[in-house]
């Protein structure tokens, strides 16, 4: 290296890293400058976090090889009370779920405390004050007081914010952070990448961003290296990835960005599928002292809504968390009680003591639902046959076995699922299959009993980019072919740019702005839309 180049604060030379006998990172080679921010991109399964971790010798039982070069000292040479000092100290690590890298026990203010006091030999009162400092420099409100809070206590952004705290308070000289903005909302994810740029630029560490989100790599890293399989098959500046892409791989995901491809049927002004009138969702909520023994609160989650979803027709409701979509959702599927007029086919749920009533059987039937993350929603224990054809034991209790075993094979036939491409389909169980697979058997659960409204509550947030593109189509096919009606519930702006005929904009239970998708997104009246538009085209 000549005189006018600094050498690199990490370089990676030829790393290996097996499970067993199953090798997943293949002789990966990458440098990273201090106060550079590099990509490592890739979808699940692509190597990328497995080589984050392998950095730090943290892969669990995964047998390392080649050189991890830290100024200038091999990490993979180190003895390892050697890497407990490196660890939390000059390389730092922001993990993907906070919930579950922080400690339920502390509070977020002791467990920054804990990281000062064992790396920077503060006393505990010295620590305490600086943690609060810590966490006021992320930005989080009341920093004081969100000190002496345990992690369920706050919000998604105020956990990531605490995780930053606690990765910042050894002033490491590398930060890695595992998809730091996947589980936030598109406007916290604009928030907390401005934050780690701001605090980058601060204090000139350098920084490895794992994640498989395009559009933030376009907008916050120098250069991007992309992995497919283990193989880091392409990298340099993001611009030059983004604007030639040289290997297929990066093609393909550039390239997968939702495709709208909806029928734009003729209204139907005589009769609506769904319609709400003053819809009102509340909860009981404790009272403190003495008046909780006697009486409860209120908490309004969903606040007179009015809506219309005609048939054949996408219906996409946008907001954050905590903007009451998933709840007004819930009502609609007749699993909340709630106020004012909702009628489905001109029917009402009849709440809640009749719930297993005839009509509303027939109701249930012609509703159904497909939920965010299909390896929660689908039963471990039963097979992919138990599971699809479950409908019909509930639906159609006098078909014959083999009349729904046909009709089963049907419904995965219809989402792409065969005995030919899958042998032993049926007798699988749904840890045998990827996250873009499981989320075509709960469409196939869904469809089997031929619903007229799907309710797609986040269908593929946690699906990669190139899966949900295929997911997405399949919506779309199936719309076309069964003329159904969807409910689409997300936080993904361009997902609803792709799939919906009209949009609602909801805020604190409140809708804001509602319309067809062309009027509230290319031309947003509301503040609080053009925010949310002007997020997801920087995120």
């Amino acid at each position: 290296m000549n005189g006018s180049s600094p050498a690199p604060l990490l370089a990676v030379h030829d790393l290996q890293v097996r499970f067993g006998d199953k090798q997943v990172v293949h002789g990966v080679n990458f440098v990273l400058h201090a106060g550079e921010k590099l990509a490592l991109v890739g979808e699940s399964g692509s190597g990328k976090t497995v080589t984050a971790l392998s950095l730090l010798r943290l892969a669990g039982e995964a047998r390392i090889s080649g050189q991890v070069l830290f100024d200038g000292r091999d990490l993979l040479a180190l003895s390892e009370r050697e890497m407990r000092g490196v660890r939390g100290g000059d390389v730092a690590m922001i993990f993907q779920e906070p919930m579950t890298a922080l400690n339920p026990l502390m509070t977020v203010g002791d467990q920054v405390a804990e990281v000062l006091q064992l790396k920077q030999s503060l006393s505990a009162a010295q620590a305490g004050r600086q943690a609060v400092e810590l966490l006021a420099t992320t930005g989080i409100s009341e920093p004081g007081r969100r000190a002496r809070a345990f992690a369920h206590q706050l919000s998604g952004g105020q956990r990531q914010r605490a995780m930053i705290a606690m990765a910042l308070a050894s002033s490491p000289k590398l930060l890695l952070a595992d998809e730091p903005t996947t589980a936030l909302d598109v406007t916290l994810r604009v928030q907390i990448l401005e934050l780690l740029g701001d605090l980058q630029r601060q204090t000139g560490m350098a920084l490895l961003l794992i994640t498989h989100d395009l559009n933030l790599v376009r907008r916050f890293a120098d250069r991007a290296a992309v992995m497919e399989h283990g193989l880091l098959v392409e990298q340099g500046a993001v611009q030059d990835v983004f604007s030639h892409p040289q290997h297929a791989y990066t093609r393909r995901l550039i390239g997968s960005v939702p495709q709208r491809d909806v029928v734009e049927a003729p209204p139907r002004a005589d009769q609506a599928l769904v319609e709400t009138q003053q819809l009102q969702v509340r909860y009981a909520t404790p009272l403190p002292g003495l008046r909780g023994w006697f009486r409860k609160g209120e908490f309004v989650a969903v606040k007179g809504v009015d809506l219309r979803l005609l048939p054949h027709h996408t219906l996409g409701i946008v907001g954050e968390s905590g903007s009451g979509k998933s709840t007004l959702a819930q009502a609609i599927l007749g699993l909340l009680p709630s106020d004012g007029q909702l009628r489905i086919n001109g029917q009402a749920w009849h709440l809640p003591a009749t719930r297993n009533s005839p009509a509303n059987q027939a109701l249930r039937r012609s509703v159904q639902v497909v939920f965010q993350d299909p390896f929660s929603s689908l039963s471990p224990r039963l097979t992919v046959e138990e599971i699809v054809g479950e409908g019909l034991r509930m639906h159609a209790p006098a078909s014959a076995a083999v009349e729904r075993r046909q009709r089963v094979e049907q419904a995965l036939a219809d989402v792409g699922l065969t005995e030919l491409q899958y042998p032993g389909l049926l007798q699988r169980y749904p840890h045998e299959f990827s996250g873009g697979q499981r989320q075509r058997l709960a469409i196939a659960r869904a469809l089997i009993v031929q619903p007229q409204l799907l309710v797609l509550d986040e269908p593929t947030s946690a699906l990669d980019v190139t899966v949900q593109q295929q997911v997405l189509a399949l919506l779309q096919r199936l719309q076309k072919e069964r003329g159904l009606s969807y409910l689409l519930i997300t936080h993904d702006v361009e997902v609803i740019r792709a799939m919906a005929h009209d949009v609602m904009v909801m805020r604190d239970g409140e809708v804001l702005e509602a319309g067809p998708v062309s009027q509230v997104l290319d031309a947003p009246r509301h503040p609080y839309t053009q925010r949310l538009v002007a997020a997801a085209t920087l995120a």
